[in-house]
C-alpha cells in the first residue's frame, strides 16, 4: 500500500515565532514519520499582500533554517520553493476556471486577513489565494493538509476544485482532507487571539533567553490582578496558556496559586520565561549549526526542488492528457 502524502507550507515573511511551532511545525515533525511529506516555501503567496520582493529569497532561507532547526528532516520530507516549480502557476491558471469570484469572496479566511492587515482593496491574486493553494496541494496529489482551524475553508475549496476537475475530465486528483493540529493557536503577547508578526506580538523561535524574558515581562495578564495577593483568573490569562503548552508539570499548581493570589504575575512570568527558554534551547543550538553550514542548507533546498519538479511534471502530463492539451 502506498504511503499517504501530505502537503503544507508557509509564506516566507522572515523568522518564525513560537505560534508557528505550536500551530504547524510541531505537528509537521511528527507527521514526517508517518506520511510522505512535501513542505512548501510559499513565496508566490507573499505577493498577495506585499509586492516588495527584495527580501523574499533571504526570508525563504531564514524560514528553511527555522524548519530544519525545529526538526524537519530532509531525509524524511521534501522542502522547496513554490516559485521554482513553474507547474504551480500553470495549474493555478487551469483551476481558476473551476470556481466563481462569489465563492472566493465568501471565504472567511479572506475576510480575517483583510481585517488583520487593514486592507482597503483586495487584489485579484489575493482573492484567488485559495485557488493557488489548491494548485499547491493537488500538484503533488496531497491526501491530507495539516492546518489550523482557520485554514479549513481553504482546504474545502481545494476539495471542490478537485471534484469539479475530475468530473469534467476524468480522475486525476484526490480530494484532500484537513488534519487539524491538537494545539493550533497561541495568543499574542498583547492578548490578541492570534500571535502574528504583523501585530508585533510574537516570541521568535530564534529569540535569546534575554529577549524572551523582556517580551514576557511586557505581556498582558488578567487586568484585575494588580499585585501579588489579588486573586487571578488563569482561564483568561495568556501567560497561563503558555504554561499549559511549555510547563505542563506545574500547570495545576500555577492555576491554584494564581486563583488564590499566592502567585504574583511577576513570578508567574519568570517561571514561564524559563520554561519557554529551556524548551527551545535545542532549537537554538541547531540553528547555530545550520547558520555555520550555509551550503548544506542550500543543498537541502536544491535537492528538494529537483525532487518536487519531477513529481510536478508527472502530474501536469496527466492533466494535459486528460484535457487533450497534448
Amino acid at each position: 500500500m502506498n504511503q499517504k502524502r501530505i502537503l503544507s507550507g508557509m509564506r516566507p515573511t522572515g523568522l518564525l515565532h513560537i505560534g508557528h511551532y505550536v500551530g504547524a511545525l510541531e505537528n509537521w515533525i511528527e507527521l514526517q514519520n508517518q506520511y510522505e511529506c512535501y513542505f512548501l516555501i510559499a513565496d508566490y503567496h507573499v505577493l498577495t499582500t506585499d509586492l516588495d520582493t527584495k527580501d523574499i529569497y533571504n526570508n525563504s532561507i531564514k524560514m528553511l533554517i527555522d524548519w530544519l532547526s525545529a526538526g524537519l528532516d530532509p531525509n524524511k520530507c521534501l522542502m522547496f520553493r513554490q516559485s521554482q516549480i513553474k507547474q504551480h502557476a500553470e495549474l493555478f491558471l487551469i483551476f481558476s476556471m473551476f470556481i466563481t469570484a462569489n465563492r472566493l469572496e465568501r471565504n472567511p479566511t479572506l475576510k480575517d486577513q483583510v481585517r488583520d492587515l487593514n486592507l482597503d482593496n483586495v487584489i485579484y491574486g489575493h482573492l484567488g489565494y485559495p485557488v493557488l493553494q489548491a494548485a499547491d496541494i493537488l500538484l503533488y496529489k496531497g491526501d491530507f493538509v495539516p492546518v489550523g482551524e482557520d485554514q479549513v475553508p481553504h482546504v474545502e475549496i481545494s476539495r471542490e476544485i478537485a471534484r469539479r476537475f475530475n468530473n469534467q475530465y476524468g480522475i486525476v486528483f484526490p480530494e484532500p482532507e484537513p488534519l487539524l493540529t491538537t494545539f493550533p493557536r497561541l495568543p499574542g503577547l498583547d492578548g490578541n487571539a492570534k500571535m502574528s508578526k504583523s501585530l508585533n506580538n510574537t516570541i521568535l523561535l530564534s529569540d535569546s533567553p534575554d529577549e524572551i524574558k523582556s517580551k514576557i515581562r511586557k505581556a498582558v495578564t488578567d487586568k484585575n490582578k494588580i499585585r501579588k495577593g489579588d486573586p487571578g483568573n488563569p482561564d483568561i490569562c495568556l501567560i497561563y496558556s503558555y504554561h499549559k503548552k511549555f510547563n505542563s508539570l506545574e500547570t495545576e499548581e500555577i492555576y491554584q496559586n494564581c486563583k488564590s493570589g499566592a502567585l504574583g504575575c511577576a513570578d508567574c512570568k519568570a517561571k514561564c520565561t524559563l520554561r519557554i527558554s529551556d524548551f527551545f534551547s535545542p532549537l537554538r543550538e541547531k540553528r547555530n549549526y545550520y547558520e555555520s553550514n550555509y551550503q548544506e542548507v542550500l543543498d537541502i533546498l536544491a535537492n528538494g526542488e529537483n525532487a518536487a519538479k519531477t513529481v510536478a511534471e508527472k502530474t501536469m502530463n496527466e492533466v494535459h492528457q486528460k484535457m487533450n492539451l497534448g
